[in-house]
């Protein structure tokens, strides 16, 4: 089967991305699959092709309702018969669509997990001929998510009502625990197990000290001028100040969370996708069903809860390929909410909580590289040294000689143990050794201790960062139960009674305004660039879809650089396949000839 014959006329492209054409020859086969791409990597593809190649069904999973009429939208506009079931449609529009699944019209049906496991909804499924379940954000039913949802166990059930239909699982965020428990839980049947990359090599990655987060915020957004973003707050209240800040400043802004009536969440979506409202602040507690290729920035405001959490909700940066910013404002003010926050939890999840926690802030204070350090927490090895892709590489911060703080940290957190039998969290140790006078302080008699004062010379910040900074060394351990407790490791130990020399790691600096060189970026004509979004707008205005339906910026970018003259050339770029090429190749030949002739030089070149 011509594989690479049906992308390029259903999609426009050329060549597979890494690992696709292999799971959809296993779909395509029969064969379970679990697939982990990275958010951009091309995971739909991977049943959307399968759904086009043969006849029957193609049942996609999806716990994001907002997302479903995006995809569906995406496949029409391409050529494809696809449709979705969910609650957003009218009784007459669902019968009309449920006529359509029972007469065959589709090839590709969106639908949500807690409405394809109704019994009712399960009877009509089995008579339509399905020959793939596709599980879209498998990690969903993994307690060990980021993003555990209790509606998607049931899909435990799916082998027994489809013992024939192959099964595929798809997530672009999972560990290796992760991994075993959606193959568990799925019950996947000997399944070819994909594993792409963690790395988005378009991304940068920054995390600044939280000073004046709105200023901050409005400075980044303000340097970035036309580009459109997504800023992740705490609450749904400082998403709601927040956008409207940004919009009382001139930034069109609006807020996106679970708290907003439906019809205006939707209404804020839509103006995001048609390009209306250049920033969107969400709560981190709430997922974003937005699939909009050009987000240029994902900023968190504040802190998020996990590395999973925070890797997926920067992947919607830059997923049309082109250069994306990851900006995280860090305080330690914003770990001691999310630990306010766990201690609401049951015991077991304080401890799953904790500990990803604790992954996190040791990810937003480190000193090495950001790339390495996000893609050794899913298992993968970074090659090559330095990523020039993080603030850490691009402008590395200042060491400094702490071993006789590191010792003063150590022999306290030994100290405080050896006088009371047990340790104590990080601070009360900071507490002891700045010689404050408080009522642990008193009931547990360390004011006597050897190291009590030993260090008012140092800031409490400055303290609470050195003691993670050793809780990262390796040189303390933290533990993770109700109480977090400090104690020394066997390395800590070592180096104590050995006075090792330690270095140390001076807390970043908040960096200039200015937006440096980025990776990934197409060099092209930006004058026409902004004339084919213009172009773009208008077209996708009136048929009634968000502008990256017509195309991405990545191909319009293609186009303001190969400036495409006759049809042939224009089906040569990269996006344009059969039905877009019929549907929009004279609009946009039209609009790249009439530049060309205004710009007498562009025509020259």
């Amino acid at each position: 089967m011509d594989l690479l014959a049906a992308l390029k006329r259903y999609f426009g492209y050329d060549s597979f991305r890494p690992l696709q054409e292999e799971i959809i020859r296993d779909a395509l086969a029969g064969r379970d699959v679990f697939a982990l791409l990275p958010t951009g990597g091309g995971k739909s593809l991977c049943f959307q092709l399968p759904a086009l190649l043969r006849d029957g069904l193609t049942v996609v999973v999806s716990p994001l309702i907002a997302l479903m009429k995006d995809q569906v939208d995406a496949m029409q506009a391409s050529g494809v018969a696809a449709t979705f079931l969910n609650s957003t449609l009218d009784g007459e529009t669902a019968r009309k669509r449920l006529r359509g699944l029972h007469s065959g019209q589709f090839r590709l049906l969106y639908v949500a997990p807690e409405r394809l496991m109704l019994d009712g909804f399960l009877q009509n499924v089995k008579s339509w001929d399905v020959k793939l379940i596709a599980i879209d954000e498998a990690h969903c039913i993994s307690e060990w998510g980021h993003d555990f949802r209790p509606e998607y166990r049931q899909l435990a059930n799916l082998r027994e009502h489809f013992p024939d239909a192959p099964l595929m699982a798809l997530t672009a965020t999972a560990t290796a625990r992760v991994r075993e428990d959606i193959v568990t839980h799925l019950r996947l049947r000997d399944p070819r197990r994909y594993v792409a990359s963690f790395n988005r090599p378009n991304l940068t990655y920054r995390v600044i000290p939280k000073a004046k987060p709105y200023e901050q915020v409005l400075d980044f957004v303000r340097s970035r001028k036309n580009e459109s973003g997504i800023v992740y707050c705490s609450s749904r209240k400082s998403a709601d100040s927040l956008a409207e800040r940004l919009s009382a400043d001139g930034v069109t802004a609006r807020p996106y969370h679970a708290g907003l009536e439906a019809n205006e969440r939707a209404r804020n979506q839509e103006l995001f996708l048609r390009d209306e409202v250049r920033v969107i602040s969400a709560t981190i507690a709430f997922g974003m069903g937005i699939n909009k290729p050009n987000v240029r920035f994902v900023i968190h405001h504040d802190l998020p809860k996990n590395i999973e959490g925070y890797y997926q909700e920067t992947g919607r940066a830059g997923r049309d390929g082109l250069p994306g910013e990851c900006l995280l404002l860090f305080s330690a003010g914003d770990v001691v909410k999310q630990t306010q926050f766990i201690e609401e939890k049951s015991p077991d999840e304080q401890r799953i909580a904790r500990e990803q926690l604790q992954q996190m802030v040791h990810y937003a204070e480190c000193s090495e590289c950001r790339r390495i350090a996000l893609l050794r927490y899913f298992g993968e090895e970074w090659p090559d040294g330095q990523c020039d892709g993080c603030d850490n590489c691009l402008t590395p911060r200042e060491t400094f000689d702490g071993t006789i703080a590191a010792q003063k940290f150590l022999s306290c957190v030994l100290r405080v143990r050896q006088k009371s039998g047990f340790g104590f969290g990080l601070g009360h140790i900071v507490d002891v050794l700045m010689g404050a006078d408080n009522e642990n302080i008193r009931k547990w008699h360390h004011a006597g201790l050897s190291t009590f004062g030993i260090g008012r010379e140092i800031k409490r910040a400055a303290w609470q960062s050195i003691g993670r900074e050793l809780i990262r060394l390796g040189l303390v351990r933290q533990s993770t139960e109700k109480f977090t407790i400090l104690e020394l490791t066997p390395k800590g130990i070592t180096v104590l009674k050995e006075r090792s020399p330690i270095t140390l790691t001076k807390p970043a600096d908040i960096p200039d305004k200015k937006p440096r060189a980025r990776r990934g970026e197409i060099e092209c004509d930006e004058a026409l660039f902004e004339r084919l979004r213009a172009l773009r707008r208008k077209l996708a205005d009136e048929r009634g879809v968000p502008a990256y339906i017509i195309f991405s910026d990545t191909t319009l970018r293609e186009m303001a650089r190969a400036l495409p003259r006759t049809r042939d050339d224009f089906s040569h770029v990269p996006g344009v396949g059969e039905q877009k090429l019929k549907d929009f190749a004279a609009p946009f030949l039209a609009g790249i000839s009439d530049y060309m002739r205004e710009n007498s030089a562009v025509a020259v070149r």
